[in-house]
């Protein structure tokens, strides 16, 4: 099944990468927080698109507003300013039902924190989500854990796994609904090497073999290399843009 791209009421399927289809396109999007002397810009006319299934990685110190533009493209946040648009619907001109909707069927959270419940079993709490998003929850569970390797883990419960075992179940959760974004904010943060470079590895056959378009958030620099681009946030804005021609596999990463 590839990965849903609509926001409306019927479902279309992503175009494949060689189609070089537009999956999210941002056009002069600013932020602010307050006003008069305590204003504090976050964002400032951030223009940017990204092509289905590409993975991006998007560096920058703390600060920069990487984590605001990721909550604005995934709908937690509203742009104070310009348009941000998937699928080519302006995302910012739904309505808090429209926008929950959205945020539930279209778009994938990962986080440095797995954040599973911990008197669940990994397929119960992929199931959790699975059950908002249509039918046959437990089977599509399944296929998602199996997806990102850790199939064999379902009926254990989260203190009973590795860490790289628990955030590839938050992932397989953040997949079931096949979304058309994955967003992920720091996931390898709290993990080793081995265990991030697993993590990691998922998330690229994602974007590279199931089409998903991934966006990377991380202040580690050496995910870079296995991106297919990189972006730098520097206080709000796109600083600098980098197609990597040869991405490594992320078994050839180091930190």
């Amino acid at each position: 099944m590839s990965p849903k791209s609509d926001i409306g009421d019927t479902v279309s399927t992503q175009k494949s990468r060689g189609d070089a289809s537009v999956a999210l396109r941002l056009t002069d999007v600013g932020k602010t927080y307050g006003s008069g002397p305590t204003r504090v810009v976050a964002l400032d006319q951030v223009n940017l698109e990204v092509q289905a299934g590409e993975f991006v990685v998007l560096l920058g110190p703390s600060g920069s507003g990487k984590t605001t533009l990721l909550n604005i493209i995934g709908g937690i946040e509203q742009p104070s300013d310009g348009a941000v648009e998937v699928s080519a619907q302006n995302i910012g001109q739904l309505n808090r039902k429209q926008r929950t909707r959205y945020r539930r069927e279209h778009v994938g959270f990962v986080f440095q924190f797995f954040n599973l419940v911990p008197t669940l079993t990994a397929l119960e709490n992929v199931e959790i989500l699975a059950e908002l998003t249509g039918a046959d929850a437990q089977s599509r569970s399944r296929a998602a854990l199996e997806r990102v390797g850790v199939g064999e883990v379902a009926d254990r419960f989260p203190a009973q796994l590795s860490g790289g075992q628990q955030q590839r179940v938050a992932i397989a959760r953040a997949i079931v609904k096949q979304p058309a974004l994955l967003l992920c904010d720091e996931p390898t943060g709290s993990l080793d090497l081995v265990t991030g470079q697993q993590v990691l590895a998922a998330l690229s056959d994602l974007a590279r073999n199931a089409q998903h378009t991934v966006i990377v958030v991380t202040h580690n620099s050496e995910i870079a290399r296995m991106a297919d681009r990189v972006l730098w946030l520097h206080s709000g804005a796109i600083s600098k843009s980098e197609i990597i021609e040869t991405p490594v596999d992320a078994s050839e990463l180091d930190w």
